[in-house]
């Protein structure tokens, strides 16, 4: 199957970035290319460094800016500076990251992260190590419950989790189908299709547990920032609350200043802004848009410039 992805809030990618010719910029989510097919385009002396951690996408990637000013990286967008180092670049004029799943993934039923098709268990981005088969198979029931609750705000995690733990007491849960039927006998019938399909939260949350997605984040909200130049801009594109919430309060702390106690007559911290936010509320897809692509629907894209 061709690597595939409708890019999601894409002009608004491309004016939140105010994409300079002869800057030098990050997407740290290639995927398909599409926003870093913008990007490279509106470049003349400037330079692209595209990053994926999943290899078809790094291939696909790089097919695709063949001939324009861009470079195409396998590796994880939390190691930003670590591939800047390796490539000589002190700072990058703007980063861009959208954290969803790309439809290539999601509709190659081999790559198992769909509960719409019957498939090997799977989930990895990086197409290496551990898999959502280990971990419904090996972790307990309370690691699995935990990781349903934080990661997919699923209310019926405990009840999944013994389910899972139940079921593979008599042979390994090996497919998405197989998942996909315990996640419903786990859930009472009246619930089993509020928000959408029932099992859509726990595959949510498993995937996010296998590929680390939130501490991966985490490590590149800590570290990419101090990569940017003066002006540079992050943006990124999130997809449900857990990334929302640990990126707004990420930025909102580099545009926080004095971190004096209140009752302080005077600031003796000297700590000063070193962001703004360019948009104050996140943006989001319009009704064209969500009626064009139904997986934008929960997009949120935020924008933060260093000063």
């Amino acid at each position: 199957m061709e690597f595939c992805h409708t890019s999601v809030l894409f002009s608004q990618c491309m004016e939140g970035l105010a994409i300079r010719p002869e800057g030098i910029y990050l997407d740290g989510t290639a995927g398909g290319g599409g926003h870093s097919l913008g990007i490279a385009r509106r470049l003349t002396t400037g330079r692209l460094i595209a990053l994926d951690k999943d290899p078809d996408a790094v291939k696909a990637a790089g097919e695709r800016l063949a001939g324009l000013p861009a470079q195409v990286v396998e590796s994880d967008y939390a190691d930003i500076p670590q591939v800047l180092d390796s490539l000589g670049i002190d700072k990058v004029d703007g980063i861009l990251l959208d954290l969803g799943v790309s439809s290539y993934q999601l509709d190659t039923p081999e790559r198992g992260f769909s509960y719409m098709a019957d498939a090997p268990l799977d989930m990895r981005m990086t197409q290496q190590g551990f898999s959502a088969r280990d971990l419904v198979n090996q972790w307990d029931v309370s690691s699995i419950a935990r990781a349903l609750r934080e990661f997919g705000e699923e209310k019926y995690a405990l009840a999944i989790a013994k389910k899972i733990a139940r079921a593979r007491e008599q042979q390994p849960v090996e497919t998405t189908g197989q998942l996909v039927e315990i996640i419903k006998s786990a859930i009472p019938p009246s619930a089993r299709y509020e928000g959408g399909h029932p099992a859509k939260r726990t595959f949510q949350a498993i995937r996010i547990a296998v590929n680390s997605e939130l501490d991966n984040l985490s490590r590149c909200l800590d570290t990419a920032f101090g990569r940017l130049a003066p002006g540079g801009r992050f943006a990124i594109i999130t997809f449900h609350s857990l990334e929302d919430r640990m990126v707004k309060q990420k930025f909102a702390a580099y545009c926080k200043g004095c971190v004096c106690p209140p009752d302080f007559p005077v600031c003796v911290c000297g700590h000063t802004p070193e962001g703004r936010l360019v948009n104050k509320k996140p943006i989001e897809p319009d009704e064209e848009e969500r009626q064009q692509n139904s997986r934008s629907h929960s997009a949120k894209l935020r924008i933060l410039e260093k000063l």
